[in-house]
């Protein structure tokens, strides 16, 4: 999932924006010129292509000569939740009260399972390291034929998963226990984050106790979170949001710690460096000179991420890019490297990395086969160097195209949400939201 997620209802509620062939044309010509600049990979080479559409087939007789292999969850009340648009569905959860605590499966599509290091599908997703999100526009990390296929947890088929399940305490939120496993599911519905709210909101909707349930788990979480001192720059996202981002930030922490201090082997951790004191306090005086934007008093002698909080909480809708911004300037990157070593700052997690999303992350794909075979690669330093530097090109590339969007006329957020449609009338190309 890209960073500019749809809000929910925008894809859903509104059409296309209509650009002229002409348009269409530059923005084609942009794109290759950025891949050429930064090595993105568009197309998958034939044989990687051949071995993809080979693994989709006996899908189900392979399915079912692995359940006595794995834990048989197909019973388990299972969902996924993703923007409209979603082509891929890499991550359900599951959840059930129990006596004084919570217990939450987070299921992930099993990459490793179709995609080894033996075949050239891994080779390629190496070298590509991470799916790259231009706004309308996709350069995968894995093909398709199999991501969409296989790989996503679609609704009432079996599906191969890798589940990361915990007992989580219902008053601390600290974990009872940790289970990791590979397993068997089949997802009860796919909703889209509209869909969610709606089962929030109505209790006579399939699934709203348990999207009720998820929410209630998820919504402490996301506060005990804040009071820990993790930043969270987008203070205001919706529930069906927030269900997602937390029990997935629960799930990639359960799985470190576990790497960490169970097994006390490297893998793809996230470590993110924090500012200097200088560098927030050039962030926390720029935030606090905004029109409408106030520090609280109270939070200006605690942590700066708290007093970052405190600001985007009760800073005017306009300020928010504004204060995003500013903090953005001063933080480091966050880097992938083979020890855990300095945690993740702005999460202020003291041991972080990615399992959810194996579809789009080399990170994940390779801590899926390190959690499940035990096996480090020997070359991980030079994978976590190759991960973070082929992110930070994605990332760059994403930016200088939204950019040129802005200068065509066109608006970047808009057109990731809506898609485009070239139409040959200029009249009735509407290049704005």
């Amino acid at each position: 999932m890209s960073d500019d997620e749809p809000k929910p209802g925008s894809a859903e509620d509104q059409g296309p924006v209509t650009i002229t062939p002409a348009l269409a044309d530059r923005l084609a010509e942009k794109r290759e010129e950025l891949f050429e600049e930064f090595g993105i990979r568009d197309e998958f080479p034939s044989e990687v292509l051949r071995e993809a559409e080979a693994r989709t087939e006996g899908v189900y007789e392979e399915i079912e000569a692995e359940i006595d292999e794995r834990e048989d969850l197909r019973d388990l009340t299972t969902w996924t939740t993703d923007p409209v648009d979603a082509q891929d569905f890499d991550d359900a959860i599951s959840i059930e009260r129990e006596d004084g605590a919570y217990r939450l499966w987070v299921h992930i599509a099993d990459v490793t399972h179709y995609v080894t290091p033996d075949t050239a599908m891994w080779e390629e997703a190496v070298e590509r390291a991470n799916t790259v999100y231009l706004p309308d526009y996709t350069i995968h990390m894995l093909p398709p034929v199999l991501a969409e296929t296989v790989c996503s947890l679609v609704p009432n088929e079996d599906r191969l998963a890798h589940t990361v399940e915990m007992e989580i305490d219902e008053e601390t939120l600290s974990f009872e226990d940790i289970d990791i496993y590979k397993s068997v599911i089949n997802s009860d519905e796919r909703l889209t984050y509209k869909e969610c709210e709606n089962r929030l909101d109505d209790p006579d909707l399939p699934l709203s106790e348990e999207n009720q349930l998820a929410f209630e788990l998820a919504d402490r979480m996301h506060e005990q979170r804040k009071e820990d001192g993790s930043l969270v720059l987008n203070p205001r996202r919706d529930r069906a949001h927030t269900i997602i981002e937390e029990s997935m930030l629960k799930a990639n922490k359960a799985v470190t710690h576990t790497l960490m201090w169970d097994r006390g082997v490297e893998a793809m951790y996230r470590v993110h460096p924090q500012p200097t004191p200088d560098q927030w306090n050039e962030a926390l005086k720029e935030i606090q000179e905004l029109d409408g934007v106030s520090i609280p008093g109270k939070a200006w002698g605690d942590d700066p991420r708290k007093a970052v909080n405190a600001a985007l909480e009760e800073s005017p809708e306009r300020q928010l890019n504004k204060i995003q911004r500013a903090v953005l300037k001063v933080m480091p990157r966050a880097k992938y490297m083979n020890d855990p070593f300095g945690g993740h700052h702005a999460l202020n997690f003291d041991i972080y990395g990615h399992f959810t999303s194996p579809i789009r992350r080399l990170s994940d794909t390779i801590n899926h086969w390190i959690v499940h075979e035990n096996d480090v690669p020997e070359t991980l330093v030079e994978l976590c160097d190759h991960a973070s530097d082929k992110q930070k090109d994605g990332e760059t590339a994403e930016r200088l195209y939204k950019q040129f969007l802005q200068e065509q006329g066109l608006d970047p957020y808009a057109v990731n949400n809506r898609g485009v449609e070239v139409v040959e009338d200029a009249d009735e190309a509407k290049h704005t939201a």
